[in-house]
């Protein structure tokens, strides 16, 4: 992955407020880089969404930039590589993301980047990923202090969504 592509991940897709300026930034980057692409974010009318989703299916674009607008009810069969830019606030819309890929059989690739504002969920992903018959725990997960421990979480607030309240 080109690094401005990942510095320009990291900064813009956590926030809410920034999100389809970067998807739509994201695309851009990589259409002039040579791929086909679309996006799919909530600031997109219905019928660019559906066009998006058509696009995809038929082969016109190749890759779908979206947000967890995506997360949920889509179906695209053959999603080889789902990327996360931002891991999601639970481990049940984790698994709902990366379970675009790889389905039926067909082999697939999931890639989450994580920062320590995520070390709340590290001991449910590990757990997740060690329950996987084709995923492994990557080491530095494996041995990072977050993932010896289930968490305390404060009323079902994640830390990094608590950090964005104050």
């Amino acid at each position: 992955m080109p690094p401005s592509v990942e510095r320009m991940a990291r900064v813009y897709l956590r926030r809410p407020a920034t999100i389809t300026i970067a998807a739509d930034q994201l695309s851009t980057y990589l259409t002039r880089h040579g791929f086909y692409t679309s996006t799919l974010h909530s600031g997109k009318t219905q019928h660019l969404r559906e066009e998006a989703l058509s696009d995809l299916r038929s082969g016109k674009t190749h890759i779908l930039v979206a947000t967890d607008l995506a997360g949920r009810g889509i179906d695209v069969p053959n999603v080889g590589l789902v990327i996360n830019f931002s891991m999601p606030n639970n481990m049940e819309a984790y698994i709902h993301r990366i379970g675009r890929t790889g389905r039926a059989g067909r082999k697939g690739t999931a890639i989450t980047f994580v920062d320590q504002g995520d070390s709340d969920l590290f001991w449910d992903l590990k757990q997740e990923l060690a329950k996987s018959k084709v995923s492994s725990v990557p080491a530095v997960l494996a041995r990072h202090a977050a993932a010896q421990r289930r968490p305390v979480r404060d009323r079902g607030k994640r830390k990094r969504d608590r950090e964005d309240e104050g």
